[in-house]
């Protein structure tokens, strides 16, 4: 082979390679691109930037370095009488018990709440009633109760609002 031909050989050899070294150059820095999006991303979301991320409720740091705290809602809790009941079974006999916090804005709607009491207890005990063990399993359960009796709840002692309903005993029987 003369020196012209092995010359065009390698520069075949070279121009062969290159499309290859070049589909792996632009993986490489498409993969480079993408690592600093999600990089960037999590920054944000982790706060590190001082946008808003998952920790907006968290207190924040001042220009001085201090904490600075949001102070918290204020909220009252006005306790209902217990509610035992049997629950909707074919057999054995099957009761709830359950204890009622309610939650709202001050101690001025408390005030607006009682005079609905019995109107509240009475929806709590036909709606209580028609449940079945079977609907109170699990977290799942509980947050359908919550919700039913709070939609029940502000029904009841409309124009009155309550902000949320929590359970401070349960016991199925």
């Amino acid at each position: 082979m003369s020196d012209a031909e092995q010359g065009e050989a390698e520069e075949a050899g070279v121009d062969g390679e290159a499309p290859s070294k070049k589909k792996k150059i632009i993986v490489i820095a498409a993969a480079v691109v993408v690592l600093l999006l999600v990089a960037g991303g999590a920054a944000y979301f982790l706060g590190l930037f001082g946008g808003g991320g998952s920790n907006s409720g968290a207190p924040q740091t001042g220009a001085a370095g201090e904490a600075e705290f949001v102070p918290q809602k204020e909220v009252y809790f006005y306790d209902l009488p217990e509610v035992t009941v049997n629950l909707a079974t074919q057999g054995q006999a099957t009761y709830l018990k359950v204890r009622i916090s309610l939650e709202v804005a001050d101690r001025g709607v408390a005030d607006q709440i009682e005079p609905f009491l019995p109107r509240v207890m009475d929806a709590f005990q036909v709606y209580l009633r028609e449940l079945r063990p079977v609907d109170l399993e699990g977290s799942a359960g509980l947050f359908r109760l919550k919700e039913e009796l709070l939609r029940r709840i502000n029904v009841a002692v409309y124009p009155a609002r309550v902000d949320g309903v929590l359970f401070k005993e349960i016991l199925i029987q």
